[in-house]
């Protein structure tokens, strides 16, 4: 699927989770969930990326049953009301198969299709697969992340990963990479990565992108998570002018508008 090239798409987070380190518990009930993804899609996201376990540090395991209840259900309602791209944020194969069969058009896995049947049932599908680099699990993923260069040690990780995903019968057209900002990273290796995303598109796929409201942004700002706007979108805009193609936030409408600007200065359209 893809987007065109040089083309930025914004993908809006709905959480229907209880303990999301934004935005936990305010979108679990059905209800919730379509008004608050109408809500993005008015404000101009292209993609909405619906997640049932939380994934960040510390956050508690989530059974394969309590996955499908929370997400399944959702992307149903979504693909049933809505004309738009879905995308569950998911590392069970379970879920990955059942998500797709109700409508979702990407899989967005933070462990890179790592988990036992992950690569299997991802394959099995025809939806996108989006590969995100990560150490360790949630629970001890910054527990002290060392790396010898940081962008060179994400990059070889994907370009691996991506081996794997063509080996297995996944296409390279439906192969999308995320460097996982604030996944087994201090603040130094975050903005390391930041400052040279170019470096990865030489490895021939897109690039999905979550920075929004992260941690990473508070350390410089010493904002609190829902004062980081501001920072957000400087982060973003940072990441589309570096070749990001889908950016993943929380805050639509204020992304969109720098996504905007970005494409008008790309295309030199008011010269």
């Amino acid at each position: 699927m893809g987007t065109p090239e040089n083309s930025i798409a914004v993908m809006g987070i709905l959480n229907v989770t209880p303990d999301s380190f934004s935005d936990g518990g305010q979108y679990r009930a059905l209800d919730a969930a379509l008004h608050r993804a109408e809500q993005m899609l008015s404000e101009g996201a292209a993609w909405i990326d619906v997640g049932g376990e939380s994934t960040r540090p510390g956050a508690a395991d989530v059974t394969v049953d309590e996955e499908l209840d929370r997400v399944v259900p959702v992307i149903a309602a979504l693909k049933q009301r809505f004309d738009l791209k879905i995308s569950v944020d998911t590392s069970k194969a379970a879920v990955m198969t059942a998500a797709v069969a109700a409508g979702a058009a990407m899989i967005n896995d933070v462990r890179a299709l790592r988990e036992p049947g992950a690569l299997a049932a991802a394959a099995a599908t025809s939806a996108d697969v989006c590969l995100m680099h990560m150490i360790g699990q949630p629970r001890t993923m910054q527990s002290a992340p060392s790396y010898a260069n940081v962008v060179d040690e994400v990059k070889l990780f994907l370009q691996q990963r991506m081996q794997d995903c063509i080996a297995a019968g996944i296409g390279h057209q439906r192969i999308w990479l995320d460097p996982g900002f604030g996944f087994g990273k201090t603040v130094e290796h975050n903005y390391q990565l930041l400052a040279n995303l170019q470096e990865f598109r030489s490895l021939g796929a897109p690039l999905l992108i979550g920075v929004s409201r992260k941690s990473m942004l508070g350390a410089v700002t010493g904002r609190e998570t829902s004062e980081r706007l501001a920072a957000s979108i400087s982060a973003a805009t940072i990441a589309m002018l570096q070749g990001g193609q889908i950016i993943r936030v929380h805050d639509v409408a204020a992304t969109v508008d720098a996504m905007k600007v970005v494409q008008a200065t790309q295309a030199g359209e008011f010269n």
